[in-house]
């Protein structure tokens, strides 16, 4: 009978340490190092609206260049719907949800990258004062967006690593709050920002 009661005073010292002492500073922690990634989140997502909104001032001065495009302008401008349509509970950033944002920003990648392979063929296109402010504009901010991919990644894996370390695991387990981030992964070739470079010398 006495031990059956050391046993009960034992386990009932150990959760109450767990849920007055260690509890609380691991849900403190959490919160903070989860605020840390979604604030870096929202320059992520800031810095694709920027490209997004780019985009169709680029195709407009285009179109009067370089009207045997149409198919490739289309197919950019769709891309653009695609991407923007997706978005993201900065909240709930899981790994899931973050490889399907990716694969659209991805297609519209490769859909701009034809697209700005086509304006070579233009001289002059690549002399219009205003297209070569918005091409430089668009390679400062792909810079941009390859900058604040890597400053996310590295603020969700302090994030991660902390969910992942015992005992926070197993206090994590009973309480549900918390679920690890995706990282944002390299797709194959695109380790750097695309180059969007012109020579406008010609």
């Amino acid at each position: 009978m006495k031990k059956g009661l050391i046993v009960l005073i034992v386990i009932g010292a150990i959760i109450a340490y767990i849920a007055f002492v260690v509890s609380p500073g691991f849900y403190n922690t959490s919160i903070d190092l989860e605020e840390n990634a979604t604030a870096q989140w929202a320059n992520v997502e800031s810095s694709y609206q920027r490209r997004a909104d780019l985009i169709p001032n680029i195709v407009k001065t285009a179109k009067g260049y370089a009207e045997y495009e149409q198919e490739t302008f289309v197919k950019v401008t769709e891309a653009r719907s695609k991407a923007t349509s997706i978005t993201i509970d900065p909240s709930n950033i899981t790994p899931a949800q973050l490889k399907q944002f990716q694969q659209a920003q991805s297609g519209l990648t490769s859909a701009l990258s034809r697209l700005l392979a086509t304006f070579e063929r233009y001289p002059d296109l690549k002399a219009n004062e205003n297209f070569k402010e918005l091409i430089n504009e668009l390679e400062r901010t792909e810079n941009r967006i390859n900058v604040e991919r890597n400053r996310f990644n590295e603020s969700v894996k302090p994030f991660n690593k902390h969910l992942k370390k015992f005992p926070n695991n197993f206090i994590n387990m009973f309480i549900g709050k918390f679920e690890e981030m995706g990282y944002f992964e390299a797709d194959a070739g695109t380790e750097n920002a695309p180059n969007v470079e012109f020579d406008f010398s010609n």
